[in-house]
């Protein structure tokens, strides 16, 4: 399956991947911070934008692939929130294939447990229900948790309702997906297996993924580099994008210069 991308920018290949319910629109405000420097890759993925859907028996397997279809060779892979998680998976499938791995407000498991933090199961348990119901709704209720401490929240809401409203409606079947994927994988054992240079970016408001989870993420993957933007919550791409481009920059350019 080929999942829609728009390419924008010269430079060294880097794909970004959305978050759940949001599609490639929402990168535009980075893009236009980062298209000097790489060639980037805007990525719908599967049943978002104007990417077609997967099968409901989909895998994170079957999320991986249809985004490595999509993209060069060597690229490197940034991954917000749930495309944190697609990017590492795709990262430790096919390892020769990434040049460099960046998440963003993401986590290995993003369910909280007693001694790993995280999303409430009971809250993802309540979104779950509510999709069948009335999915905007459960995306618009999302999007507000998202923003939810930041210093300019109703700005980010704003950008994020924006950035989802310049592509069509995401597939029910995928957000159900998305969700699932959200509430029942855990690559926490993996994170050692990675062989490409890791960034790990993050909020220090984000009531997602809770900052606390960076220090127990840096003994997962010791070989990583971490950051928390001190007044940043789930998208700091959004609420601080020069500060969090000009971390993504570095690090990208240091790489490609064999630094």
């Amino acid at each position: 399956m080929s999942v829609y991308v728009e390419r924008r920018g010269r430079g060294p290949d880097l794909v970004l991947l959305h978050g759940w319910g949001m599609n490639g629109a929402v990168w535009q405000g980075l893009a236009e911070r980062l298209e000097a420097d790489f060639r980037l890759h805007l990525v719908d993925l599967p049943g978002f934008g104007h990417s077609p859907a997967l099968p409901p028996s989909a895998g994170l397997d079957d999320w991986a692939e249809a985004v490595s279809d999509g993209i060069p060779a060597r690229s490197a892979l940034l991954g917000w929130s749930l495309g944190g998680l697609i990017a590492t998976h795709t990262a430790l499938r096919a390892p020769e294939r990434i040049s460099g791995l960046i998440t963003l407000a993401s986590s290995p498991k993003f369910v909280a447990e007693a001694d790993w933090p995280g999303i409430k199961p009971g809250v993802l348990a309540e979104f779950e229900q509510q999709l069948a119901e009335d999915h905007q709704q459960v995306v618009n209720r999302f999007l507000a948790l998202q923003a939810m401490g930041s210093e300019h929240a109703r700005d980010d809401i704003r950008r994020l309702r924006d950035s989802l409203a310049r592509k069509p409606v995401p597939d029910a079947g995928a957000l159900a997906s998305g969700l699932a994927l959200l509430g029942e994988v855990d690559l926490r054992s993996r994170l050692a297996e990675l062989r490409v240079p890791l960034l790990r970016l993050y909020g220090r408001l984000d009531g997602l993924v809770p900052s606390k989870a960076a220090a127990l993420v840096d003994e997962l993957a010791p070989h990583s580099l971490s950051h928390i933007e001190p007044k940043a919550s789930h998208a700091p791409f959004i609420s601080h994008p020069d500060a969090t481009a000009e971390r993504i920059r570095r690090f990208l350019l240091e790489l490609n210069s064999g630094a």
